[in-house]
């Protein structure tokens, strides 16, 4: 019998439905957990943990939207990620972890020897998170990192903190995704991140939307994807103050890049950039609604590969 996927969404869960998944999980009949927003016991919280602990099958988890609500749950998750050895995907979007809660995970999550997709996006992060972050972005030749990064609307995290990352995402040998929307980065750490994403030989998709871009930083991505050879195929640039017609032009640029590379790759190989099973579906931060966005023309969102469009086919908004 084929794993099957438990989705739970925003309920309140008794003790008996929390052992019915629990006795899934121990019968490694669950492949995708998600109880993300749901609302459980500390107690019961501390059972699911056992079980993911003791999984063989579990390849997704998500408890996004607050589920991870104190540092002992972030204990607990942390002690059944040591034991674990099957998650490939993990997401925490919307989890006040802050920094102690990330230096509590960091030992599991950094020596998981199957995590390659992790979502910490508005998890109340600072710069000594990024900097174990860092950590699971080895360069060449080091142990295999993660290949998704999701650290959307993280405000507390400085230019410092973005310097480190970009450094990290310029030597690491296995990262495809990175998304870093609704942080408020402006045109000085684009510049920065510019300069990382030409340096890299794996980096495919960059999310940029609502980070306080202008043109100047437009022009310098324009610059790289027109001038030197990149990996990037999806770059996304909407809610921030950037011309259309820019917009356009590193659209048309990147998508000549995926049209090269389509008729150099083998025809099974053609459209396809990895495995599903590293796409799965990620809460987008959406900010309040009376945060300005800039209303200087048309938006756009530059797909230029089936690697973008399933990702944000596949987003809950």
């Amino acid at each position: 019998m084929l794993p099957a996927s438990i989705q739970i969404t925003g309920e309140l869960l008794s003790s008996a439905e929390v052992q019915d998944i629990c006795e899934s999980l121990k019968d490694d009949g669950v492949h995708l957990l998600s109880i993300r927003g749901c609302q459980l016991s500390d107690r019961d919280f501390g059972q699911v943990c056992r079980s993911v602990a003791a999984s063989t099958s579990l390849a997704q988890l998500n408890l996004n939207l607050g589920v991870v609500s104190s540092i002992s749950r972030t204990r607990h998750l942390a002690e059944a990620l040591k034991t674990n050895r099957s998650l490939q995907t993990l997401f925490l979007h919307g989890s006040p972890l802050q920094d102690a809660g990330l230096v509590t995970l960091n030992p599991a999550l950094s020596t998981h020897p199957a995590l390659v997709c992790l979502d910490l996006g508005d998890c109340m992060l600072g710069d000594e998170a990024l900097a174990l972050i860092c950590g699971m972005l080895p360069p060449d030749g080091a142990k295999s990192g993660l290949r998704e990064l999701t650290l959307s609307a993280n405000p507390g995290i400085s230019s410092k903190g973005w310097a480190r990352i970009s450094i990290a995402v310029a030597h690491s040998s296995q990262l495809r995704v990175l998304n870093l929307d609704y942080n408020p980065l402006g045109d000085q750490i684009a510049s920065m991140l510019a300069v990382a994403v030409a340096s890299s030989r794996t980096l495919e998709v960059l999310d940029l939307e609502g980070t306080g871009l202008t043109n100047q930083s437009a022009q310098v991505f324009l610059d790289m994807v027109e001038n030197y050879p990149t990996s990037l195929r999806v770059l996304i640039l909407v809610e921030n103050d950037i011309s259309p017609e820019l917009q356009q032009q590193i659209g048309d640029l990147l998508s000549e890049g995926e049209d090269d590379d389509d008729r150099e790759a083998p025809p099974q190989l053609r459209g396809s950039v990895f495995s599903s099973a590293l796409r799965p579906i990620r809460d987008k931060y959406h900010p309040p609604a009376w945060l300005p966005h800039s209303n200087s023309g048309p938006q756009m969102v530059m797909l230029t590969s089936g690697l973008g469009e399933s990702l944000l086919a596949e987003t809950e908004m």
